[in-house]
């Protein structure tokens, strides 16, 4: 078994989902590289080395350019705040590293571009972990999709909801909050929440032609954790916005920070001329169809027994779920990281990349920025994405 040597960067809640797909990456799944934790990296070592103690990495670096020059590294694991994915993705990409990085990809679609350029002029293996594609029930909804169940596409629907930041008295910036920060993570809730709405949406109903936006940002200022200043925020706290698809169908979407008691309340909803599928997050083990057309017939369901079908995506049949246990028992949110991590390295060993990659989430960062764009002119605009 070939050993993958991985540099992570950034010690926080995506370094351990992450660190754990590595862990348990050959228990379920029979690649040919077994993952070796060999260093993490970030700039408070007390705290690193606490991570690395804890997760089994073999030593500890304070600088991340050492990390992408260490020989003994065959990929980075990019988990560190927005701003700091091009930086070290260029530098990763010049060394000759393979990349995986958290999403968004980056703070604009300029930064993206660069990004997409580095990785395909050195040719190195890319993905970025946009981890709900790899829910079983979601990877479902794509298998229904394309075996043509749902027939022509009218309408897509999406809502990711959360609430932590309703508090006023909940500060900005510094290690636990810089994803209210905006000169560290570029936006609010589109590139946070509606990033991974946005792939979803593109994988299952295809390219985002144009969009039209509100953004809202209700507390306007908040005391800064490096600064001990109050500081006014630049996040956008919640995003609402309508959209047209290549193929015609009408697209919704919401996300808001500030939906008392959604913890991460995430949910699509597509419907076709065919049939239609729904998912809920908070019930990930499900799926819901309708079918109104037998797709091997072309015919009609008889009307006495159409109805949303509830399905408990567990059996072996199921995407990912031969890998697990038997029918009827669930996975959790970190195996998700584990299947795309599969992937991913399955993509290496068969020469077929592994989506989605750089290019691909660069789509997204196109209708992100398209959709705060929009936001400030009050207008429709064209995204110009490309799948």
């Amino acid at each position: 078994m070939k050993e993958l040597r991985v540099g992570m960067v950034g010690y926080g809640f995506m370094g351990r989902t992450h660190s754990n797909a590595y862990k348990r990456l050959t228990d379920f799944f029979p690649v040919q590289h077994k993952p070796v934790l060999k260093a993490v990296c970030a700039r408070d070592a007390e705290k690193a080395k606490a991570f690395a103690e804890n997760w089994g990495y073999e030593r500890i670096e304070t600088n991340w350019k050492k990390l992408v020059e260490a020989d003994d590294i065959d990929l980075i694991d990019i988990g560190s705040p927005n701003n700091t994915h091009k930086a070290i993705a260029l530098a990763a990409a010049a060394n000759g590293k393979m990349i995986v990085c958290e999403k968004p990809l980056a703070m604009s679609v300029k930064e993206a571009e660069e990004m997409v350029k580095a990785v395909e002029k050195a040719k190195v293996p890319n993905m970025v972990w946009f981890n709900y594609r790899r829910v079983p029930s979601i990877a479902l909804a794509k298998q229904l999709v394309d075996e043509g169940r749902i027939g022509k596409a009218f309408h897509y629907r999406a809502t990711y909801l959360q609430d932590w930041t309703i508090s006023e008295d909940l500060p900005q910036g510094g290690p636990g909050l810089w994803r209210l920060d905006s000169k560290v993570a570029g936006s609010g809730v589109t590139g946070d929440l509606l990033a991974h709405s946005i792939d979803t949406a593109m994988w299952l109903n295809g390219a985002i032609t144009r969009v039209v936006a509100k953004t809202a940002t209700f507390i306007k200022q908040r005391t800064h954790v490096v600064s001990g200043k109050t500081e006014s925020v630049k996040i956008d706290d919640a995003c609402m916005f309508l959209a047209e698809f290549a193929n015609g169908s009408m697209g919704t979407f919401e996300s808001t920070r500030y939906a008392r008691g959604r913890k991460n309340f995430n949910t699509f909803e597509l419907n076709g001329a065919d049939g239609s599928v729904y998912f809920d997050l908070e019930e990930p083990e499900y799926l819901q169809y309708f079918e109104y057309k037998n797709p091997g017939t072309g015919k009609k369901i008889d009307s006495h027994v159409t109805g949303w079908r509830k399905i408990h995506t567990t059996n072996s049949e199921h995407p990912y779920m031969n890998r697990y246990w038997v029918p009827g028992t669930c996975i959790g949110y970190e195996h998700t990281f584990l299947n795309a991590l599969a992937d991913f390295v399955m993509g290496i060993e068969s020469g077929n990349p592994t989506q989605p990659d750089f290019r691909n989430a660069l789509q997204t960062q196109r209708v992100c920025d398209a959709v705060l764009e929009s936001a400030r002119k009050g207008s429709w605009v064209k995204t110009g994405v490309k799948l």
